[in-house]
């Protein structure tokens, strides 16, 4: 993997606004990628997850949603300091689970990375919305937006639906603004112990496209939504 440092990404920079997450890029205020998916998921999804947690408990469910937030968010942060070259010894130390559980991702995933041109980058599209890429670059030769995430359990790839919005979403946003021509998207997935599984989703092509067209109507509806 090499670094191209061709782009001039914007510092990062977000807030809540009502209860929502908001970027602030060129003095305007973006309402974030997840926020969006948030407000336009579907009611069945809504319904799903009031199942889930009445099933296993409002204290247990949030007891793993704390866990697993955490669990994620100590995994990006060794992978991105594992992309810029400043792997932290400390978290390395304090968090054995995230750091294997990055390794393998490292590992199975990013050693088809070919080109870095960033991590953990801000990009939005103009007047719209914003969000924050785990990595952008070319990947197994293809211009590609890279996502990480950490899963309780090994996906199907029909329960990824939001992932593949959001790395269409950065990838047109990217586009618009860098004029790449970014055309696929990037999912890293691992589960943690004790049986870390590594998994791999990759959306391209028309579905990429789909996604994308998909994404902008979701935008419209949010945007409707909050007048």
């Amino acid at each position: 993997m090499k670094w191209n440092r061709q782009f001039k990404y914007p510092k990062r920079k977000h807030s809540i606004v009502s209860g929502k997450r908001n970027y602030e890029v060129n003095n305007s205020q973006l309402p974030s990628v997840t926020t969006i998916l948030e407000a336009t998921q579907s009611q069945h999804k809504r319904d799903s997850l009031k199942k889930w947690r009445k099933k296993v408990g409002e204290k247990e469910a949030q007891r793993i949603l704390v866990e697993s937030s955490k669990r994620g968010t100590d995994m990006h942060k060794y992978l991105e300091e594992y992309l810029i070259g400043q792997a932290n010894l400390e978290l390395l130390e304090s968090n054995e689970e995230a750091k294997q559980m990055a390794q393998n991702i490292i590992d199975n995933g990013l050693k088809n990375l070919n080109e870095l041109w960033g991590a953990e980058v801000t990009v939005h599209f103009p007047n719209s919305y914003a969000g924050t890429a785990d990595a952008c670059g070319i990947y197994n030769g293809n211009e590609s937006i890279l996502d990480f995430k950490q899963s309780n359990k090994p996906k199907k790839k029909e329960w990824c639906e939001d992932y593949f919005f959001q790395v269409a979403a950065y990838a047109m946003a990217h586009n618009k603004v860098y004029n790449t021509n970014i055309t696929q998207g990037v999912i890293l997935i691992c589960t943690p112990l004790p049986n870390i599984e590594f998994q791999e989703f990759i959306i391209n092509g028309n579905d990429f496209l789909t996604y994308q067209e998909k994404f902008l109507k979701k935008v419209e509806e949010y945007n409707n939504i909050i007048l």
